[in-house]
């Protein structure tokens, strides 16, 4: 049996990332395309510009998207391969940090949140850790119906990162 591969072999995987010119009907992000392209992104390329938000701001996996589809010149990016890619992303910092490296080294996966401003249970550690670490920089996280979210989210957006100043 093959041995499973760790998210940091994932992360470096080189696997590059890809238009898709005709997205299959029903398939994810084709209503949201409106009959334009999509694009695929890659572990490195969502990693990359996870490294680059600083101290205290966040993004919400929307936004991921949106910066990737304007990087490629494409109506959207992928949905499920950018959620599972930060994901990726989370992991393989979380194996760095097992492996001896400072946490100013690691990628700020929890600076990555859901629509709405909510934390990510998927994420490594659950919404408790990623709350924790968020706390850590002055991000103000409480209860909002039920599920733990960045108060000011929307204030928080790195903006010129965006492409929004």
């Amino acid at each position: 049996m093959a041995r499973k591969k760790s998210a940091l072999e994932h992360l470096n995987s080189g696997r590059e990332p890809h238009i898709v010119h005709q997205i299959p009907r029903g398939a994810p992000g084709y209503a949201e395309a409106k009959g334009g392209s999509m694009v695929v992104s890659s572990p490195r390329e969502v990693d990359d510009f996870v490294r680059q938000l600083q101290p205290g701001e966040v993004i919400t996996l929307d936004d991921l998207r949106a910066a990737l589809a304007r990087r490629h010149k494409v109506a959207v990016a992928c949905p499920v391969s950018t959620a599972i890619f930060a994901n990726m992303s989370a992991r393989a910092a979380e194996e760095r940090r097992a492996r001896g490296v400072p946490q100013d080294d690691l990628t700020p996966w929890w600076r990555v949140l859901r629509k709405g401003g909510f934390l990510n249970p998927k994420l490594p550690g659950g919404v408790e850790r990623q709350a924790a670490l968020l706390a850590a920089e002055g991000a103000r996280v409480s209860p909002l119906r039920r599920q733990l979210a960045v108060y000011d989210y929307a204030d928080r957006r790195p903006k010129q990162l965006l492409g929004e100043d």
